[in-house]
C-alpha cells in the first residue's frame, strides 16, 4: 500500500512540539544548571590563569576555552564529559517512553509518518542542545568581555564559531546513540544504562584499552624502546583506535581549531617540520583543514547512528 502525501507531513508540528517539552522539563533544567555551574568554574580558573599572565596573546579569548587550573578542568575538557549527559538525557526515552504510555500508535493514527515522528524528536532534541551550547558559549565571550577587558579579534570569533558547531555535533552523536536505544529497548531505564555504559567505556575505559590492544596488534620494536622512543605503528594503531571514541574526535578538533599552534594531530615527521616557525600560529583555513576529519567523523557518526536507529523504527510493531 503506498502512502500517501509527504512523508514528513507533521514534521514542524512534532519539531514545535518536543523543542517545547525539552526546554520547559526539569530534567533539561537540572542538566543544564550543572553545565552552567560546572562551566563557571573553569571559566574562573581561566580568567584567573590570564589575569596573572601579563604577556602580550593575540588569541586571549581562545584560552578561556583551553586554559585550567587545578582540580577544575579546562572549559572544553568539562565540556567533552558533560555534554554527552545531556544527550543522553533527551534521548534515552524518545521514544519508548511513547510505547509505555500507549500513545504512539495513536500519534501514528494521525496523518503523521515515523518518519516525520522520528525526525522531529531528534531535530528538536539537537535544537535544544544547541540553544543550550550557543547560550553557553555566549556566556564565555560576555565573560571574557567583562573581566579581560579586550574585544576578541575577528580569527578568534571564527574559531570559536567553528567549537560552535563541532559541539553540537559531538552532542548530536550522543543523541542519535540514546535514541537508538530508546528504539531498541521497550525500558527506559535499560536504555539509560547501556547509553551510560557505553560513555563511560568509551570516556573511562577506552583510553587505556586502545595502547593496549595497539601492542597486540602491532608489538613494541625492542630497537625503539631501548631509546626510550614509542614504535612508530604502535602509536599509529593507538592513535587509529582511540579515534573510535567521539570524546577523542572532539578533543582532537577542539586541539586544532583552538591552539593555533596545533600544527598536527597525529605522528610528526620531518617533512612537516621543514621551514616551519615552531610556536608560530596557523592561519583559520589550516587549522580549519587539520581537525576537518575528526568533524567529518562527528558528522558521520550521527547520520549513522540516526539511519540505523530509523531503520529498526520502521520495522517495528507499533500497535500496544
Amino acid at each position: 500500500m503506498r502512502r500517501e502525501g509527504s512523508a514528513f507531513q507533521g514534521l514542524g508540528t512534532v519539531f514545535v512540539k518536543e523543542l517545547s517539552d525539552n526546554i520547559s522539563s526539569v530534567r533539561m533544567l537540572v542538566l543544564e544548571l550543572l553545565v552552567v555551574l560546572t562551566a563557571l568554574a573553569a571559566l574562573y580558573g581561566a580568567i584567573d590563569n590570564l589575569r596573572q599572565n601579563t604577556a602580550e596573546d593575540p588569541f586571549l579569548l581562545l584560552r578561556l576555552f583551553t586554559l585550567s587550573r587545578d582540580p577544575v578542568p579546562s572549559f572544553v575538557a568539562m565540556l567533552g564529559f558533560l555534554v554527552p549527559l545531556m544527550a543522553i538525557g533527551l534521548g534515552f526515552d524518545a521514544v519508548n517512553s511513547e510505547h509505555n504510555r500507549r500513545t504512539l500508535s495513536r500519534i501514528l493514527a494521525q496523518p503523521i509518518y515515523r518518519d516525520a515522528l522520528l525526525m522531529g524528536k531528534f531535530l528538536a532534541g539537537l535544537a535544544t542542545l544547541g540553544i543550550s551550547l550557543t547560550a553557553l558559549w555566549l556566556m564565555v565571550i560576555g565573560l571574557g568581555l567583562i573581566f579581560l577587558g579586550v574585544p576578541p579579534g575577528g580569527e578568534e570569533i571564527a574559531r570559536s564559531l567553528v567549537f560552535l558547531v563541532v559541539a553540537i555535533f559531538y552532542a548530536g552523536v550522543w543523541l542519535s546513540l540514546a535514541m537508538l536505544l530508546s528504539i531498541v529497548f521497550r525500558s527506559p531505564a535499560t536504555a539509560a544504562l547501556v547509553a551510560l555504559g557505553i560513555w563511560l567505556f568509551l570516556t573511562v575505559l577506552w583510553p587505556m584499552l586502545a595502547p593496549a590492544i595497539a601492542q597486540v596488534i602491532a608489538p613494541p620494536d625492542p630497537r625503539y624502546a631501548a631509546l626510550g622512543l614509542e614504535t612508530p605503528d604502535t602509536g599509529l594503531w593507538a592513535q587509529f583506535l582511540l579515534r573510535i571514541s567521539p570524546n577523542d574526535l572532539f578533543a582532537e578538533a577542539m586541539q586544532a581549531i583552538l591552539s593555533p599552534q596545533t600544527r598536527t594531530l597525529g605522528a610528526v615527521f620531518i617533512e612537516q617540520l621543514r621551514g616551519a616557525l615552531m610556536g608560530a600560529p596557523l592561519p583559520f583555513g589550516e587549522s580549519v583543514m587539520i581537525a576537518w576529519p575528526q568533524m567529518v567523523s562527528l558528522i558521520a557518526g550521527t547520520i549513522v547512528l540516526f539511519v540505523g536507529g530509523y531503520v529498526i523504527f520502521q520495522r517495528q510493531e507499533v500497535r500496544a
